[in-house]
């Protein structure tokens, strides 16, 4: 259960728009026996406390994503049981004074919304869908994945001289029946090969000119927030007047930051050009090492003529690969624009960051593309957003796939092996749980306190 938490937790947390906040102030057993608690507190671990609504929440994500085995009750006591592992693993961290950077918080952010965007196909589509920026969204997750992240560093502690051999790895494969061993979906390896139309320097002209004209517009009177809610082509900020709120050296595009940090109060930019398009940028407040900028954002358009260039580009050299003249991997690295043209054009599974696919893995235009080819075929061009949210053509090429089948040791040996070093690991954080319970003060409310587990602790700590 535990791998799919942190996984369901985020993905209710952009459907619910935040998590339940934890209790405004830390109750005793005492207090929530006389029910002067906030939302039902379930349990107590440490300083912390776990409330109904997270555990109904967890369970209604569960129905959703059709993860239920056993009675409600056995379900809603593995969720409790997965709450109170994680709140041991924060207090250890306090115990250890194990802290997690903010930069390693951003970049676990950054990695988690490239997904969903690339689920959505743009950010733009996800704040609409949504209703808020990406930004936002990242300010109210930001505690959540902290924590997650102090979980993960303090659960690596804990199993990180846990290994398992070969001959474990084989005694657990012998131990497993046949109907029990897991079913690997079929799996796809899929590289490509990119290109992105060319901006012509008359259209970066006509982007200019526009915001000069808002410029002069702004220093004759007209407000900057009215034109960014008009014409701001971020739509995260625009409705906001452009405003993007405080942002720290680091945080921003390197261009963006070298002129922000040096405006005044009030003060206008020139046209500032990054990889998002062309900005006005007007200081709200300058803080020296933070600022809260607005800014208007116009980005170059590809015309039709452009677009139809590019496609024509990539299938002359899609006729060469056919022709034999380049290979796939010697076109890749000739001619494509993405920097993964240095590693095969390989696209990277951001669940897993391995380069392995399993059907619903795979963005589903992807899909369904290289799931009308043979292995080792090469598709006509086909059109996607990158995650730079520009429009650019792209060859696919299914390099290998895998049917669907029953494991075996020979042909998913690390998967098997990965199977039984989880089990192993699972065994020690379970004997850890039970260690580290008598140094932490636990309690849960009687609706909950007949499940298993509580009672491994209880016993554990009489």
């Amino acid at each position: 259960m535990k791998n799919i938490t942190i996984y369901l937790v985020f993905i209710g947390c952009l459907l619910a728009g935040s998590v339940n906040s934890i209790a405004q102030e830390t109750k005793s057993l005492s207090d929530v026996e006389e029910n002067q608690i906030l939302d039902q507190v379930v349990a107590v671990v440490g300083s912390n406390v776990i409330l109904k609504s997270e555990i109904e929440t967890q369970y209604l994500q569960y129905r959703m994503q059709g993860f239920i085995e056993g009675s409600r009750e056995s379900l809603k006591c593995e969720i409790l049981k997965d709450l109170i592992f994680q709140n041991l693993l924060l207090n250890q961290a306090d115990v250890d004074s194990i802290v997690v950077a903010e930069s390693s918080v951003d970049q676990e952010l950054d990695r988690r919304f490239r997904y969903f965007i690339s689920q959505f196909g743009s950010k733009e589509k996800l704040e609409e869908y949504y209703g808020k920026s990406v930004d936002e969204f990242k300010e109210e997750m930001r505690d959540v994945v902290k924590n997650q992240l102090l979980q993960s560093n303090v659960q690596g502690e804990i199993v990180k001289n846990v290994g398992i051999t070969p001959k474990e790895v084989k005694a657990y494969y012998k131990e497993i029946h046949y109907d029990s061993l897991p079913l690997i979906n079929a799996e796809y390896y899929v590289a490509e090969l990119v290109r992105e139309p060319v901006i012509s320097e008359a259209q970066k002209l006509e982007v200019k000119e526009r915001l000069l004209g808002f410029r002069g517009r702004i220093l004759k009177g007209e407000s900057f927030a009215t034109l960014a809610i008009l014409y701001s082509e971020d739509p995260g900020s625009a409705k906001k007047g452009g405003e993007l709120g405080m942002y720290g050296r680091g945080e921003l595009y390197p261009e963006f930051e070298d002129v922000a940090f040096t405006l005044k109060d009030g003060e206008i930019s020139g046209i500032v050009e990054t990889e998002a398009g062309f900005h006005l940028i007007q200081m709200i407040e300058n803080q020296k090492e933070f600022v809260n900028v607005r800014h208007i954002l116009i980005k170059p358009k590809v015309s039709p003529v452009q677009l139809q260039n590019t496609v024509s580009y990539l299938d002359s050299i899609y006729n060469l690969i056919q022709k034999g003249t380049y290979t796939f991997d010697d076109a890749v690295k000739m001619f494509s624009d993405n920097p993964n043209r240095l590693a095969g054009g390989y696209l990277i599974n951001p669940q897993t960051g391995s380069n392995v696919f399993q059907a619903e893995d795979l963005d589903p235009k992807v899909f369904y593309t290289v799931d009308k080819l043979k292995v080792g075929d090469v598709s006509k061009p086909v059109s996607f957003t990158t995650d730079k949210n520009k429009e650019a053509f792209r060859l696919l090429k299914l390099v290998k796939k895998t049917e669907p089948h029953k494991a075996n040791i020979d042909s998913d040996y690390d998967k098997i092996y990965e199977i039984a070093l989880k089990k192993k690991h699972q065994k020690i954080l379970d004997e850890w749980v039970i260690i580290h319970a008598k140094d932490a003060y636990i309690r849960v409310v009687d609706n909950y306190s007949g499940c298993d587990f509580y009672s491994q602790i209880l016993n554990k700590k009489n």
